[in-house]
């Protein structure tokens, strides 16, 4: 997976420095399963380059979003990050648990179900996400209520 985002890098022609490479490399890491606040990703780059600027880190995630590496979403503490599911399917969507934050990819897209109500209007981007508890966050809440 560290071999395709690479890749983006090049085929969009932005340089593969080692800041880069470790931003991509913590984002793997932390950021597969979850979103993680931008705040925390920015802290630990800042301590491993204690002379980056958070210009420079907010700047590189923009540009990963554009290209197809990460996601963001907007959260209640600010916004969050999460590395590219699937590099293979690029437009998807996610369930996401409010207890323990774990992300799963949803294959259906709910888009085509409202063309026909929005006549003469162009789509040009959609988000869906579906919020709730994972079967694991459930399974304890009815333990917990029993």
């Amino acid at each position: 997976m560290l071999d395709e985002a690479l890749y983006l890098l090049k085929s969009h022609k932005l340089k593969v420095t080692k800041q880069r490479k470790s931003l991509l490399e913590y984002l793997y890491t932390h950021c597969r399963h979850r979103y993680v606040e931008i705040t925390a990703v920015d802290d630990w780059m800042r301590q491993k380059y204690p002379g980056l600027s958070h210009n420079t880190i907010y700047r590189n995630i923009k540009e990963f979003e554009e290209i197809g590496i990460v996601e963001t979403q907007a959260q209640k503490n600010g916004q969050g990050v999460k590395y590219q599911c699937d590099f293979g399917n690029i437009h998807h969507h996610h369930f996401i648990c409010q207890q323990c934050g774990q992300v799963q990819e949803i294959d259906f897209c709910p888009s085509k179900e409202f063309l026909e109500q929005l006549p003469g209007c162009e789509i040009q981007s959609h988000r869906f996400e579906m919020l709730g508890l994972c079967a694991q966050c459930a399974a304890q809440k009815r333990l917990m209520n029993s």
